[in-house]
């Protein structure tokens, strides 16, 4: 069956290699002779997180393992990269996130970790949680769930909890969390709809649902359920205006109304 993304993906990287022979080595070993995307993944993010408690050949073998087999995994990881490039003007090909982006090298990893947990493997689930947060600064629980098409742009001091639930087509940007709000037990995390945008140190806490096409401005603390296509900032947050289009998560637009003030 084609693999659009896959392809494009190894043709960058031959285009790559054309132009800079000294990553040839890199470029062969981590695109142009791993049979296919996931298995070119595992191995990428298996070098990055591999510690003295899970080799980088016994990491490579669980990603594998855990990328693979699931369609609905297979498609999240390339609906992730179009994303990426999509959205972010300083990314001009799918290679570039692929290799280099903690952000979806991060998500790749929860997707791993969320099909372990799912299988009531939750020791090597937070294991590879645990190494998420050390090596790429990012910390999501195993059970939180994603869906497809995310951009967790630079991603450092990214947060998530274990109720938490990302939809299609969310943006977030670095020190985002979805948190809870103290000790309580149960569904207590954050629901993030359709195409939100969550800007820049934006804390959304508790079992509090952020409407589809909302936006959340930077540094906004949310308590409260924000209603769908509204833009809300401050702390605590309130609504400040309407999100200027329907799904703001796609231009990436954080700024905020001209007569907004605290």
């Amino acid at each position: 069956m084609p693999d659009e993304v896959w392809d494009r993906i190894r043709s960058q990287a031959e285009e790559e290699a054309g132009r800079e022979p000294v990553l040839r080595p890199f470029l062969e070993a981590s695109v142009l002779a791993p049979a296919g995307l996931e298995e070119a993944l595992a191995g990428l993010v298996a070098s990055k997180i591999a510690c003295s408690s899970l080799s980088q050949e016994a990491t490579r073998a669980v990603l594998v393992e855990t990328l693979t087999g699931d369609a609905d995994v297979s498609a999240a990881l390339r609906a992730d990269l179009v994303a990426i490039v999509a959205r972010n003007p300083a990314c001009s090909s799918e290679l570039e996130p692929f290799l280099h982006f903690k952000g979806y090298h991060g998500l790749a990893l929860h997707r791993a970790a969320h099909r372990l947990w799912a299988a009531d493997r939750h020791g090597l689930a937070l294991l590879l949680q645990s190494r998420m947060s050390e090596a790429f600064g990012i910390d999501i629980h195993p059970a939180a769930r994603f869906g497809r098409g995310i951009f967790i742009d630079h991603a450092t001091s990214v947060v998530v909890g274990e109720t938490a639930v990302v939809e299609d087509d969310v943006s977030m940007l670095h020190e985002v969390t979805l948190g809870g709000t103290g000790k309580e037990s149960g569904d207590r995390h954050p629901k993030i709809r359709h195409g939100v945008l969550l800007c820049a140190g934006a804390k959304i806490l508790g079992n509090v649902e952020v409407g589809e096409g909302a936006k959340v401005g930077a540094g906004s603390v949310v308590l409260d359920d924000v209603p769908p296509h509204t833009t809300v900032a401050g702390v605590p947050a309130r609504v400040v205006g309407r999100a200027r289009t329907e799904l703001p998560a796609l231009d990436m637009d954080q700024s905020l109304p001209l007569d907004y003030s605290i």
